[in-house]
């Protein structure tokens, strides 16, 4: 099956990935719903619109740290069956709500299942993939989120169309994600469990047969069985001297650093901005003196141009340029597009100036194009890539959990308060950040992993983890044990001298 395959594979994983993005991007066509907001009584910038998106937030880094339990206990596969189910039931009590509490309690249960799949998708494709296209498969995740925020968008601009009347205004649009939850849920059961994982539980035989499934050419019997030892030994060597938990990853310095990496890049990605673009672009298009049905009509062709510029981004550069470069040129390039929009708005506060306006909007759409080039794709692949084996679920749990989920949480509360009282000010927030904050530490701190197994980039942190634990996170293995790990540590040494990268 080989290549095909894997791709087959990764996007239909990546159908939690379009959760990820239709949950997030289905609450601003909501919101933008006279029905909703009569129903609720509230306004687009109210306390309760911020409560909305908050706890679905706060949700999302429940579900992330859980799914690192989930992952290491029962598998990827399970745990992204998991959040498919939650986010079904999740879906039932935001299309039904008939009070505040029933949709605020199924934004939190939508939260949870996408946290779960927010951690778990990513992982599930990196532990599947060739290195060579490691990025690609990887970058299916963001390519999903931003489908996700399509559909969430024409669902919605189709369901406003609807009277005024209406309650079918908001309540098909938060209904349509119970589709593909229900989907992904049952399509799971179709698809393997990943090699490593398998590996990891003993399943020897089955992983072998995966990876065949995954990779196999034709021609690269001797590159699998090499890739299998290479899993298997790492593994290995790692069980043979650790015990699993949650303090580990801060009690091994390289695990630590790895750790602090992955949770960076997930920081980074929300100072960006551009998920409270996503969240609230109908609020900043408002204030551009764009109204009506034409604020939906523009924020449905926003959400189609980030997509586009993923796929191409994905297929033909990520994979050959690697994951710093673009992260460089991102923080750069969307802290000018912001600083530009800000200047804008503050010679266009009132909204009448159309140039003023067309250039506020070619600004917003700017930092779509340049997050798509950069943090969009790298900061799911960069995650998954710097985890090792023995910290990977739990690893990407935290820093999707805290990262992500937890920073994302505290501006979807506070941004539509901040949009309404400082406006265009706003944005210096986050270009601030960028220049002075993202831009040094991927410069400086950041490494290369493009195009290396991920057994591989355990070397650019330093080596293996093996033989450099602290004594109070050792499993105290036998003497007998430790002979045998140290057999196997020098055989990974001499196998990662021979073929690095």
């Amino acid at each position: 099956m080989g290549r095909s395959f894997t791709v087959s594979l990764a996007v239909f994983a990546a159908t939690g990935s379009f959760l990820f993005g239709y949950d997030s991007g289905v609450m601003t066509d909501v919101i933008d719903s006279k029905n909703f907001l009569n129903f609720f009584n509230t306004t687009k910038t109210s306390n309760i619109i911020g409560a909305i998106n908050s706890t679905f937030s706060g949700g999302a880094a429940i579900g992330a740290l859980q799914g690192g339990l989930t992952m290491d206990r029962y598998g990827r596969k399970f745990t992204i069956q998991m959040g498919a189910l939650i986010c079904l039931v999740g879906a039932i009590l935001q299309a039904a709500a008939q009070n505040l509490a029933m949709i605020l309690v199924g934004r939190i249960l939508a939260g949870w299942a996408v946290g779960l799949l927010s951690m778990s998708v990513p992982v599930y494709q990196a532990e599947c993939a060739h290195p060579r296209s490691r990025g690609f498969i990887i970058g299916l995740s963001q390519q999903m989120i931003g489908v996700g925020f399509i559909v969430s968008t024409w669902v919605g601009y189709g369901s406003l169309h609807a009277p005024v009347t209406s309650e079918f205004q908001w309540r098909f649009p938060l209904a349509f994600q119970a589709v593909p939850a229900l989907l992904l849920a049952v399509g799971m059961f179709f698809l393997p469990e990943t090699p490593r994982y398998m590996i990891e539980t003993g399943h020897y035989d089955e992983a072998m047969k995966t990876l065949r499934r995954l990779h196999y050419d034709g021609t690269n019997d001797d590159w699998i069985q090499t890739e299998y030892t290479e899993i298997r030994t790492t593994i290995d060597a790692e069980n043979s001297v650790t015990k699993p938990g949650w303090l580990i990853m801060f009690k091994v310095p390289q695990w630590r650093t790895r750790l602090l990496h992955g949770v960076a890049v997930q920081v980074f990605t929300q100072m960006t901005g551009v998920n409270v673009i996503n969240y609230y672009q109908t609020i900043m298009y408002n204030s551009l003196g764009i109204t009506g049905s034409r604020t939906t009509l523009v924020a449905g062709i926003y959400n189609c141009v980030g997509p586009v510029t993923n796929l191409i981004f994905i297929l033909f550069i990520l994979d050959r340029v690697g994951r710093r470069k673009p992260m460089i040129f991102g923080a750069i390039g969307i802290s000018l597009a912001l600083i530009c929009e800000a200047a804008l708005n503050s010679q266009n506060e009132d909204g009448t100036h159309r140039g003023y306006s067309i250039g506020g909007v070619f600004f917003i759409f700017c930092v779509t194009v340049i997050f798509s080039l950069s943090f969009g794709p790298c900061s799911w692949v960069y995650m998954a890539e710097v985890m090792p084996m023995q910290i990977r679920g739990r690893g990407n749990a935290f820093a999707t959990g805290v990262g992500n989920w937890a920073v994302s949480t505290l501006w979807n509360q506070v941004s539509p308060i901040a949009l309404d009282k400082i406006k265009w000010k706003f944005y210096f927030v986050f270009a601030a950040f960028n220049i002075f904050v993202s831009l040094p530490v991927i410069y400086f701190f950041f490494q290369e992993t493009k195009q290396k197994s991920l057994e591989e980039i355990d070397i650019l942190f330093g080596g293996r983890a093996l033989g450099t634990l602290p004594e109070d996170v050792t499993a105290k293995p036998t003497a007998e044990e430790r002979e045998h790990a140290g057999e196997r540590g020098i055989r990974m040494g001499r196998f990662d001298e021979d073929n690095r990268v």
